[in-house]
């Protein structure tokens, strides 16, 4: 991240990666629709609601991803000052908020024909609720002052505190009694899904990925963008 310290740098950077990584993530998202919605089988089970899970399972997991890198920007941004870390997590907490109002929203819809009812108070449920709330404290925090750098190192200080969330969220069905299946992908012993679900799963948690980065990227050159006007107009 050093490299991209300045501004003008991570400009140029992100404007030459632009448009390879908008064609990839559309590429990849309509060949992971395809074989989610089409080429993969109803599950035994579940039926057509397992369908569900290509977008439920990705959100879930870039939800993850998304804040364990908030923690990482609030470091570089706490310890070594990085210019960028704060435009960057900026950026980023919205992208990860909607990814993991995503996970809870299709969570609801697939619990219903499960469970029986749309929400469970078990111990995955609400940490994942809970880490749509810290995000959602992120974005209020580093826009709650005046001075955004105030605003910035309180709500780095907010992430890396809120990190103990992930382990909750990963390990709650080993630790607590949950209604929610345990891990069936990064688990000992290999997958427990069938190929014919489990390759178009891991197909829409990559093109996910690269929606992610894409959302950032464009993002950050926003807040890049608005800081200049800031200081423009405080001149």
């Amino acid at each position: 991240m050093h490299r991209f310290a300045n501004p003008a740098r991570f400009h140029r950077f992100s404007r030459r990666v632009q448009p390879g990584l908008s064609l990839a993530t559309l590429l990849s998202l309509g060949i992971g629709l395809w074989l989610a919605l089409l080429q993969s089988p109803p599950d035994y089970q579940q039926g057509e609601t397992v369908r569900i899970m290509f977008l439920h399972v990705p959100s879930a997991w870039l939800s993850m991803a998304g804040y364990a890198l908030l923690a990482a920007l609030g470091a570089a941004l706490l310890v070594w000052r990085h210019p960028l870390a704060a435009l960057m997590a900026r950026a980023a907490a919205p992208v990860g908020a909607c990814f993991a109002l995503v996970c809870l929203l299709t969570g609801s819809l697939w619990g219903r024909p499960m469970w029986g009812t749309y929400w469970v108070w078990d111990a995955r449920l609400t940490s994942m609720l809970l880490l749509f709330f810290l995000y959602l404290g992120h974005i209020a925090l580093s826009r709650a002052y005046d001075d955004p750098d105030r605003g910035d190192r309180a709500a780095a200080i907010l992430a890396l505190v809120g990190v103990i969330n992930l382990p909750i969220i990963k390990f709650s069905v080993d630790w607590w009694n949950t209604l929610h299946q345990p891990a069936s992908v990064a688990r000992l012993g290999g997958p427990a899904i069938h190929p014919t679900i489990l390759i178009p799963l891991l197909w829409m948690a990559g093109a996910f990925l690269l929606l992610f980065i894409l959302l950032v990227l464009l993002r950050t050159e926003t807040e890049i963008d608005r800081r200049r006007l800031e200081i423009a107009e405080a001149a």
